[in-house]
């Protein structure tokens, strides 16, 4: 098989993953799953698909496909941040208040972002722990914080410490979790320094910027260690 067909297929792949998630979240929040969960399992899972990486021919141009989804994601997210109606289901599974204006912040940050990793930085240590923190760490913070947050500050948004304690197991977790599976090897002392970084930026970042704030200074980390 060709790398080119080989590769397609895996985009393909891929592509079923993160729209068959967002599909099935959409299912759930109608049927009355929690709107809030369901918006951050599709960030947690949105951001573990460089999981398909491994399975890329690396040695061929067209592994940058990976982004395919991302890149048609941000491209709909762009559209209904416009003209999305008030029943549409992407304001039930990725927004907090159901306001079209919102997909065009958090959400549209993120895609953006995995198309970034997944072009530039493709299968570097920076990418794969910036989804690692991206994914699962922001992705969980919020749901503890909420549930369990009780030690409330504020420097530009009201976080918890019980939510950035979330963000920082969750964080390593994934962190770990994507070298394990992309690399079988982890940098402790690269990973730490991340570690202690972001929960500092998580912390102090305006809503919705975190999506930005978070792999971009990650990736300066990178760039210094390195």
């Amino acid at each position: 098989m060709s790398p080119e067909i080989h590769n397609i297929g895996i985009t393909v792949l891929g592509f079923i993953y993160v729209f068959s998630v967002v599909a099935i979240l959409d299912y759930f929040v109608i049927k009355g799953f929690s709107q809030d969960l369901a918006r951050k399992v599709v960030h947690i899972a949105a951001g573990s698909w460089l999981i398909f990486w491994p399975l890329y021919d690396s040695g061929h141009w067209t592994k940058y496909l990976n982004i395919t989804p991302a890149l048609l994601w941000t491209i709909l997210l762009v559209v209904k941040g416009f003209t999305a109606k008030e029943d549409d289901k992407a304001l039930k599974t990725m927004t907090r208040t159901g306001n079209r204006g919102e997909l065009l912040k958090g959400p549209l940050y993120f895609t953006l972002v995995m198309n970034i990793m997944g072009t530039f930085f493709y299968y570097s240590a920076g990418a794969i722990v910036a989804m690692g923190f991206l994914g699962w760490g922001d992705g969980m913070a919020p749901i503890i914080g909420k549930r369990f947050g009780v030690h409330k500050y504020k420097v530009l948004s009201q976080k918890s410490l019980e939510g950035s304690l979330a963000f920082l197991i969750f964080g390593l977790f994934g962190a770990f979790l994507f070298n394990f599976l992309l690399s079988g090897d982890v940098d402790l002392n690269f990973l730490i320094i991340c570690a202690v970084v972001f929960v500092i930026v998580e912390g102090i970042s305006p809503k919705d910027l975190d999506n930005l704030l978070i792999p971009f200074s990650i990736l300066l980390i990178y760039f210094l260690y390195y």
